[in-house]
């Protein structure tokens, strides 16, 4: 950055005999400059008496009478009076602004920390004006500039602290340097410069001995033959800088290795965790509070909380495994009935008369038995451990009951959303039927169902809502069914069963099943 200093110089940067010399010009200048303003003065004020005198020869030889002379010549004066008006506010405007810019540079001189402007003598306003506003351009550009090398070494002081771990350089910053400041900061970069050179050369060869030790490591643990780890020797030939690359390289290289081996050995491990998460009914919140499951950082510690975690989880499923192996049983058994569930409600199961439906019925009054007793065994187990152990024990993150009932609530909610929407749908083929006036094929077998079911479907258009409600549900069950009467587990085992608590679950399966043992229908056929 070059700057005019201020030191032996006035406020414009000149020398004194440079000054000395601009005097002399400008002295002859504005003599000359006086010379001519004179005459222009003379001569325009004769120019001006003699238009006036011209002006009243042209009114009398026209024959303008006297007081029209008068007011043209008020006229005239007027636009010397216009005249005289602009240039007074011109002379104001000029004025004001050697204020401002007297202000202004004042400001910018005292920032700069040099003298401040001092006018010539025996200047115009115009030739001040101009000079101060000159004078105010080189002072903000100097100001520019100093600001901009200022920060230019301040960027190169960060580098230097980045580098060499030094204190940034002291000096204040919320104003403008002087010209000795920046010499000061410029020559305290050049000086750490001057050992940036031998402190990186030390610093490289200290990362290369880090470099080759953790080479070292990893070639005994990856267990890299002989032959391999002798490539290394060429790489130590090369300059600081190049060795220093090539070991990092070397190392990435390796470490990649490490973690894809690693990597090979955890992902089995949580498979097995996975696998004993689900054996011991572990809830989602129970298996994310193992957080190194999610860690891809694949390292020996995290190799070894993997192995840790295996090893506890086995032990607990062994020392509970009757009571997981009976939830297990429980688990089967309720997917069974579900089945049962969804073939009762198929209208195509009605069409193979082949016995299945008893068997069907056989087979879900077992289940029902089974299901309630292995509920039974399993709330004593589980009432037995808590009371042993001081603590709930939990299934999928709920207790055991409270799951159980869980369980029972969905399949209700699932079985009424299935009844509104087959009441819906029937209540749209009705008013479609009766609409367009033509009805739905009913195999000849079920004509009788099909006229009663024609006469129930005006009888409903023609009901109170609430006898329309009760007829649809029985059109329902006859669909579902083939005939008005259901078996005593058919009403035992309806959806309006599930919509109670689970002490009356147990209690109609209990009933059911008795009716269902007694029942002659059933004594006599054979599974």
């Amino acid at each position: 950055m070059v700057e005019v200093a201020a030191t032996g110089r006035n406020q414009t940067g000149l020398q004194p005999q440079a000054r000395r010399g601009r005097s002399l010009s400008w002295e002859r200048e504005h003599l000359q400059t006086a010379t001519l303003s004179k005459m222009l003065a003379l001569e325009s004020m004769a120019y001006l008496h003699k238009a006036l005198n011209f002006l009243q020869d042209l009114f009398e030889s026209v024959g303008i009478p006297e007081d029209q002379r008068l007011e043209r010549t008020e006229v005239v004066k007027s636009l010397l009076d216009i005249i005289i008006s602009e240039e007074e506010t011109n002379k104001k405007r000029l004025l004001e602004s050697i204020a401002l810019h007297r202000k202004q540079l004042d400001s910018l001189c005292f920032e700069l920390n040099v003298e401040r402007f001092q006018e010539e003598e025996g200047i115009t306003i115009v030739q001040l004006e101009n000079d101060l506003r000159l004078q105010l351009e080189v002072r903000s550009k100097q100001k520019v500039a100093r600001m901009q090398e200022l920060r230019r070494l301040q960027e190169q002081d960060r580098a230097f602290c980045e580098l060499f771990h030094t204190p940034p350089y002291s000096m204040e910053w919320d104003s403008v340097p002087s010209l000795e400041e920046l010499d000061q900061f410029r020559g305290y970069l050049a000086t750490l410069a001057e050992t940036e050179l031998e402190t990186l050369r030390t610093e490289n060869e200290i990362v290369c001995e880090e470099l080759h030790f953790q080479i070292q490591k990893l070639w005994d643990i990856l267990q890299v033959p002989y032959e391999e780890r002798k490539a290394l020797a060429t790489l130590m030939t090369r300059s600081v800088a190049k060795r220093r690359k090539a070991l990092q390289s070397e190392v990435d290289r390796l470490e990649k290795l490490r973690i894809q081996n690693l990597k090979k050995v955890i992902e089995p491990i949580r498979k097995e965790l996975a696998l004993y998460w689900g054996k011991c009914f572990y809830s989602q919140e129970q298996r994310d509070a193992f957080t190194p499951y999610y860690d891809e950082d694949y390292t020996e510690t995290l190799l070894q909380l993997h192995d840790t975690e295996v090893v506890q989880l086995k032990h607990y499923y062994e020392v509970h495994r009757e009571l997981f192996e009976g939830i297990q049983k429980w688990e089967e058994n309720w997917k069974l009935f579900l089945e049962f569930e969804r073939k009762a409600s198929d209208p195509s199961r009605f069409i193979n008369r082949g016995g299945n439906l008893l068997k069907e019925e056989r087979q879900r009054a077992r289940l029902q038995k089974t299901f309630l007793k292995l509920e039974e065994e399993l709330k004593a187990q589980i009432d037995l451990w808590e009371q042993e152990h001081s603590k709930t024990f939990l299934v999928n993150g709920q207790k055991f009951m409270e799951y159980v009932t869980e369980q029972w609530e969905m399949h209700r909610l699932e079985k009424e959303k299935a009844k509104q929407e087959r009441h819906l749908k029937k209540s749209q083929q009705i008013e479609v039927e009766m609409f367009y006036g033509s009805a739905s094929k009913i195999p000849s077998k079920r004509e009788g169902l099909g006229s009663k079911m024609a006469g129930r479907a005006l009888k409903t258009l023609n009901a109170s809502p609430q006898e329309a409600n009760r007829t649809f549900e029985l059109d329902e069950t006859i669909l579902n069914n083939g005939c008005s009467q259901l078996s005593p587990l058919q009403r035992n085992f309806q959806i309006d069963s599930v919509a109670r608590t689970y002490s009356a679950f147990s209690q109609e399966f209990s009933e059911a099943s008795k009716s269902v043992d007694n029942s002659e229908v059933f004594n006599s056929t054979n599974l």
